[in-house]
Order: C-alpha cells, then structure tokens, then sequence
C-alpha cells in the first residue's frame, strides 16, 4: 500500500473510510428474502435474492396491494432476524394490529408511530436513526407518503386558507435526502408505499407523488398494476403488476406478475411457470398441455399438466429454483449486468 493511499485513509473525518475493494457498503449486501419468489427476483434479479438495504418505493393506485407487499418484506426480515424490531409510520391507519398478526408478525415486536405531516415523519425518523447502531437490527414501513399533508397545508386549513402549497415537496425532498445515507450505512431496509397520479397525455403514464426527492433518493420504485384474474365470467380474483420503474439492480420497465385469489392469498409460484416454460423446461407439445423437460437428455416426461395442475407445484418449482441453468436464465432476463468496456465500439480496420 502507497503512503498517499495509507494517509487518506487514516485522515479526514469521515467515518467508514476503506479501500473500495473492502468497503462493506458496496461488497456486503444483507439479502431479505421473502416467500414470494417473484419479489425477490423484483427486488435484486434473482429467485435466490430478496429486499435489499436503502430506500424502496411500493406506489399505485387504490387497492394494488402495496400495503401487503410490505407486510410480506416486514414478515421476512423478522423472520430473518428474531432480535429485530419494525418502526411503523402510520398516516392512513388502514393496517390493523389484526391485518399484521394476520401474516403471522409478532405484534409486539413493531413500534406503531402515527404521524399527520412531513415534518413530524421528519423529525421523528431522524431522531430515532440516530438511536439505531449498525449492528441494530431494524425495519422501517411508511404507509403511507401520498396521504401526507405538508405543516404548512394542515395551518393553513386551521387558518382557513385555500393558497396553494409549494412546501410540501421540498419538506419531502429534504427528509430522504437526510435519511437516506443512513439507511445505507446502518443497512436498514425501508419501505415506502406512495400514491401515483396519471398523466393528461393521450397515452396516460403513471407518475409516482411527492416530486423528484423520492425518485432521486430510492434504490428501487416498483409501481403496481392490476388485472381481473377471471374463469369463464367470474372474477376469481387479481393479477398483480410489478412494474420496475427504477432499480439499482433490475432492468427498468420489467414487468413481474404475481396472482391472488379470493379463495386463497398470494400464490406462491406466481410467474415461474411462464419463465419455466420461456427457459425450455417446459414445452407446449399440444393446445392445454404440458410436459416437462429433461434438461440433459432433451427428452419429454411421459406425463402431460394441464396449467392449473402444475403452476402451483412446490416440489416441481422448489427443485427447479436449485437449478443453475434456471436461475442463470432469470437472473440474464432480469438482472442489471456491469458495464462492459472492453471494445464498446467495434474500431474500423
């Protein structure tokens, strides 16, 4: 090691200070996988991956099934880490202590903060990350950042002004640009569920609420879509839509769906027939049919699936997510890849 390079390292006042090869911001990541393989893929690119330390943003419209995907990460980082805690911002109070119990969380393990404006959320979140040390074990949900008023709407409602108000996305700005090295160096995954707004355009896009400070600051912003799941006429349920508006670690504008049912909840193996069947582990060798297929002979397996009979198939689909070749398949589909800059340009002899 250089006596320039020993010296930087050992002045200055930042902390944390590390040759890039062993800094534990960019080398160690603390993966939270969840039951639902499709998150995890949405979450990192990859069936074995799951939630990552940082900022994530759940946004849509009303009934998208934001707020479960967060219990759903909640549920497994406590799982992961039995000492842990979860700090719930609360504005909408539409999560009951029932709701959370429901997914099988320890209650009293979850500290419930209500919260009315910005700048309470502000001061509070600050206060406690500076409580937390980094060998802390903490979850952090906001349900939700849409319904959140600015300081300055709620007085001037008191006061009975209708001016408009040009605070709140600078209050909303300034909290994530504060929180968010925290949660980075301290390794605390936080959620945040947001409202979305549609465009006036001919062909309408969903823009995610609270200005640019929320784009800017998150690793990941999923925006969900939904579809009636359907047999014959009857709607037996939804088809959710993760659409990966930004991501430090997926593929942008990917599109993942999972399947809930009114006579069930999430189904588990949501998407991974459709991949299996895209990666050629299963063919369609005739309309309504499936078989599998052996990876090292080629050859098909005697028995035919209706779809139905094998999409929610935990010994098919377990074995297949230990296969390499799988997983190598969905991570190249999904996975954001390093640049490469070797021979970018083809040069002209």
């Amino acid at each position: 090691m250089s006596t320039l390079l020993e010296k930087m390292l050992s002045s200055g006042s930042a902390k944390n200070t590390a040759v890039l090869s062993a800094s534990s911001f960019f080398n160690v990541k603390d993966t939270i996988p969840t039951d639902l393989p499709i998150l995890n893929v949405a979450f990192s690119g990859s069936v074995d991956g799951g939630l990552l330390p940082g900022l994530t943003v759940i946004a849509g419209v009303s009934k998208t099934f934001k707020s479960m995907l967060s219990l759903y990460s909640m549920k497994a980082y406590l799982d992961k880490y039995p000492d842990a805690i979860a700090l719930f911002y609360d504005s909408e109070f539409g999560i009951t202590p029932e709701y959370i119990a429901g997914f099988q969380i320890d209650i009293d393990r979850v500290v419930h903060i209500p919260i009315t404006d910005v700048e309470e959320l502000k001061f509070d979140i600050v206060q406690k990350l500076k409580e937390i040390g980094k060998k802390d074990k903490v979850f952090i949900l906001i349900d939700s950042l849409g319904n959140l008023a600015s300081k300055k709407e709620m007085d001037d409602a008191e006061e009975e002004k209708s001016v408009g108000d040009m605070s709140r996305a600078k209050a909303i700005k300034s909290l994530f640009r504060i929180i968010t090295p925290s949660l980075t160096t301290k390794n605390i995954p936080c959620i945040v569920v947001n409202h979305v707004y549609m465009t006036m355009e001919k062909y309408a896009r969903a823009i995610v609420s609270g200005g640019q400070g929320v784009i800017y600051s998150a690793n990941t912003i999923f925006v969900i879509t939904k579809a009636q799941e359907k047999e014959g006429t009857e709607v037996v349920g939804w088809n959710f839509t993760i659409n990966i508006e930004k991501s430090r670690y997926v593929k942008e504008k990917s599109k993942l769906t999972f399947k809930v049912l009114y006579d069930g909840f999430i189904q588990k193996y949501s998407s991974l027939f459709d991949l299996a069947l895209e990666a050629g582990f299963l063919v369609k060798p005739k309309v309504g049919w499936y078989n599998k297929v052996n990876q090292e002979t080629g050859e098909l397996s005697e028995q035919s699936y209706r779809k139905g009979d094998l999409e929610n198939n935990a010994e098919y689909f377990d074995e297949l997510m230990k296969n390499e070749t799988f997983k190598e398949f969905v991570e190249n589909k999904f996975k954001l890849g390093s640049l490469n800059t070797e021979n970018p340009v083809d040069s002209e002899e």
